[in-house]
């Protein structure tokens, strides 16, 4: 993976990142996980965005080019693991929902071992985490995005989580 790969639309690198891995190393062990569901969230104009609020210290590093972790506390207990895409200033994000045997945003950062600490870290060069390839998925499947009826009608439900099924990884 290259910072390329990352400085893309938030709407062509999240299909693209269902099938490849994140590797985490902590004490010199390196673990990997399949990516299998993430959502998109697309600039200050997406009302479910955290940048639709502006730019704030919370969300500076939304508005770097793509390869930046986003990290948030959410409902004073989860972590939630967002790499940053885009070019600069363009503020978008996609939120990693599912790891292979680990489903949901929170679950997904308590397994890898994140939290505030990665806010801003480069996935691209960092020693603790990064993303690699992984297995070719051969369907991705896409729905409305979880838990965000509160950005209004059009915007909860545009089809921007991707994912893959069980079945779709009996191979892998």
């Amino acid at each position: 993976m290259d910072k390329s790969f990352f400085s893309r639309d938030v709407l062509e690198v999240a299909p693209e990142l269902p099938g490849k891995k994140i590797v985490r190393t902590v004490f010199g062990e390196r673990k990997e996980y399949l990516i299998t569901e993430v959502e998109a969230y697309r600039g200050i104009e997406d009302r479910a965005c955290h940048a639709n609020k502006g730019r704030t210290k919370r969300t500076e590093i939304m508005y770097h080019s793509g390869g930046y972790i986003y990290m948030y506390f959410v409902y004073g207990m989860h972590w939630m693991f967002n790499i940053v895409t885009g070019p600069l200033d363009n503020p978008q994000a996609i939120l990693i929902r599912g790891l292979k045997g680990f489903r949901g945003p929170g679950r997904v950062s308590r397994e890898l071992g994140l939290d505030g600490s990665f806010y801003g870290e480069n996935i691209l060069e960092s020693a603790r985490i990064g993303i690699e390839e992984g297995v070719k998925i051969p369907v991705i499947h896409t729905a409305e995005r979880i838990g965000i009826d509160y950005a209004g009608e059009y915007w909860s439900k545009v089809q921007w989580r991707f994912f893959v099924n069980d079945t779709d990884l009996v191979a892998h």
